[in-house]
């Protein structure tokens, strides 16, 4: 395979660690001229997502299960993501995720337009990794959602 071919694939490769969940980007909008940013999620099982229930009224987020399976909660309807299945998380839906689980569970997200990206996951790790208090933790997560255009659900 040529060289520009190898930079093609997966251009981003790169992988943050929130909590315990990893996040691996496989595509930016930096990638894609801003359509579309691909990573993929490891979530170990008994996790829930280390962020609060959120929207964003900016783009759609599709999750496809690869491996285990995730239950997102959209709306207060729980919805489970197993292997080859995809959901569709329209703008404006609240929503969160957990791995209810006995194993690791692997799933896929495609944000369209691709707003987000990994400044967003570096900056929530950066707050987990911080010692901080539980709730300075939960205003810092906030404000954080906030500046990356999700919008945090009243808890």
């Amino acid at each position: 395979m040529h060289a520009e071919a190898l930079n093609r694939l997966n251009p981003s490769g790169e992988t943050i660690q929130v909590g315990t969940t990893l996040i691996t980007f496989l595509v930016t909008g930096a990638d894609s001229n801003g359509s579309v940013a691909i990573f993929e999620m490891g979530v170990p099982s008994g996790e829930k997502i280390p962020s609060p229930f959120h929207s964003h009224d900016a783009y759609e987020e599709t999750i496809y299960g690869i491996e285990g399976v995730t239950t997102w909660t959209v709306d207060s309807t729980p919805i489970d993501v197993p292997p080859g299945q995809a959901l569709c998380i329209r703008r404006g839906e609240v929503h969160g995720f957990a791995n209810n689980g006995d194993v690791d569970a692997r799933a896929l997200a495609v944000v369209s337009p691709a707003v987000i990206g990994p400044e967003f996951f570096r900056a929530i790790s950066a707050i987990f990794s911080a010692g901080l208090e539980p709730a300075e933790a939960r205003a810092r997560v906030g404000e954080t959602m906030r500046q990356f255009g999700l919008t945090p659900a009243p808890v």
